[in-house]
């Protein structure tokens, strides 16, 4: 296991830590993964011992991306839901135990946790799209539940702290969802709950929409700016950072990316490969804070991002 050197040293010494999301742009690291298409064409013995393989390999590319992270000064890691292909596919999914070697790839996972914790590195999960806590499908509700039970699992394992999902829909009325919602956090088994954090997005739910949920449940909000000046509520940057902050006992984890075509373009939701500065609330600046950077460049972006707020333009003006 290689040293993480003096960059986590000088992260400690930042009050903001940015974090790097699930995967790479150029540097060679690469999270498996398959089909369960492909999978149900092998016999059973051979799809497991097949699956443990990708899971195996999962586990030394995390630990290889949590050294990236140390040696290169990031401070968190989102990791790929998919760290465990087809964990909860219904008919491709598994349990550990049938693995071959399932309890040396917990053991590795493990290993990680050890290495993310020597290192000062932050770890989390945000859950698919199709992870939906108000869905009024029963078979849908019943895999949000499946895939948030496994990824509670791996958080132990490598002490992930943080498992993010989004409101999800309005159904026709907002109020009723968002009471399903969070009758649903409330229903969660603890090991799943103590993990949960809500997302405002760009498309149903704004922060003020959530804010009361996450009172009322004690659910902290991962406060994304982009999706807010995609889908603003009346409340400015300032005084949802200050309630956001409010919502959590620990150091906040935020989100932040920039308008692939600018915020003039003609859909500002999607990302760009790199993060404009000027979209680095100022308010963000100076306080214990997880700023997970959500752009297509990834390491790129990051290192680019760290170099902008560290540097002689650190006490940039929006224009």
């Amino acid at each position: 296991m290689a040293p993480a050197r003096k960059a986590s040293a000088a992260r400690r010494s930042n009050p903001l830590r940015l974090g790097l999301c699930c995967q790479y742009a150029r540097e060679p690291i690469k999270f498996r993964t398959t089909t369960a298409t492909a999978m149900l064409r092998l016999p059973k013995a051979a799809r497991l011992a097949r699956l443990a393989d990708l899971c195996r390999s999962n586990a030394e590319a995390l630990l290889a991306s949590l050294e990236f992270c140390a040696f290169h000064g990031i401070g968190a890691f989102r990791i790929n839901s998919q760290v465990l292909p087809l964990k909860t596919h219904p008919e491709a999914g598994y349990q550990m135990n049938e693995l071959p070697g399932g309890a040396e790839i917990i053991a590795r996972f493990q290993e990680c946790g050890r290495y993310a914790r020597s290192n000062d590195l932050r770890l989390s999960f945000h859950p698919d799209q199709f992870v939906v806590l108000n869905s009024p499908n029963p078979r849908t509700l019943a895999h949000s539940l499946a895939e948030l039970d496994y990824q509670a699992e791996v958080a132990g394992w490598v002490g992930a702290d943080t498992i993010n999902i989004h409101g999800g829909g309005a159904y026709g009325d907002k109020t009723a969802a968002l009471g399903v919602l969070r009758g649903n956090v409330e229903r969660l088994p603890d090991h799943v709950r103590s993990y949960l954090t809500l997302e405002n997005d760009d498309k149903v739910y704004t922060p003020a929409d959530l804010l009361p949920v996450c009172a009322d449940t004690g659910v902290p909000l991962v406060y994304d700016v982009h999706h807010h000046r995609c889908l603003p509520d009346g409340l400015s940057v300032a005084e949802i950072t200050e309630r956001a902050r409010k919502t959590w006992r620990g150091e906040p984890l935020f989100h932040i990316s920039s308008p692939l075509e600018g915020w003039g373009g003609p859909k500002p939701e999607r990302h760009h490969d790199y993060i404009d500065a000027r979209d680095f609330p100022l308010e963000w600046l100076g306080w214990p804070l997880t700023v997970e950077v959500e752009a297509k460049a990834k390491e790129l972006a990051v290192a680019r991002l760290i170099a902008d707020l560290n540097g002689p333009e650190r006490g940039w003006k929006r224009e």
